[in-house]
C-alpha cells in the first residue's frame, strides 16, 4: 500500500498536467458569483487587485519612484522574500506594475508603476490620509 502511494506521488510530481486536489471547480456557484462580482462591483474588482496586507504597501513605495527588488526589501523589512516575490508577480500579472530587466551582468531588475498603477495613487494617498486621521483619534481614547 505504501509503495503505491509513493509511486503515485512520484508520478504526480513528474507530471506537469496533473490537476492538484485543490483545483477550483469552475462551474461552482461560488466561482460564478465571484466572476459576477468582479465584473459588476467596482469595490470587489479593486480589492481583487490590491487585496492582502502587502500589496498596498508595495504600491505606496513604488509610487515614490522606480525601485529594485533590494530597495523594496529594505523599505519593507517585515516582508519575507517569498511573499515579496509572489506579490510582485501578482501585481505584474494584474498590470499594476512593470518589471524591467536590463541585460547586463549581474542582472539589473527594476519595478515601476504602470499607468494603471499610477491611477491607484490617489486611492493609496487617501488610505494614508485616512490612516493618519484615524490613528490620532484612536490613540486619544
Amino acid at each position: 500500500m505504501n509503495k503505491a502511494i509513493l509511486v503515485l506521488t512520484f508520478i504526480q510530481v513528474l507530471t506537469p498536467e496533473c490537476v492538484p486536489m485543490t483545483a477550483v471547480k469552475e462551474k461552482s456557484t461560488i466561482q460564478s458569483n465571484k466572476r459576477l462580482a468582479l465584473t459588476q462591483c467596482p469595490v470587489t474588482y479593486l480589492m481583487d487587485r490590491i487585496s492582502g496586507y502587502w500589496k498596498p504597501i508595495i504600491l505606496y513605495h513604488l509610487g515614490t519612484g522606480d525601485k529594485r527588488y533590494s530597495e523594496l526589501k529594505r523599505a519593507i523589512p517585515a516582508i519575507t522574500e517569498k511573499v515579496l516575490i509572489q506579490h510582485l508577480k501578482q501585481l505584474e500579472a494584474d498590470a499594476l506594475i512593470i518589471r524591467e530587466a536590463k541585460p547586463v551582468v549581474p542582472p539589473y531588475v527594476t519595478y515601476r508603476l504602470s499607468a494603471s498603477g499610477k491611477g491607484l495613487q490617489p486611492v493609496i494617498d487617501s488610505m494614508i490620509s485616512w490612516s493618519f486621521k484615524d490613528m490620532k483619534g484612536s490613540f486619544k481614547k
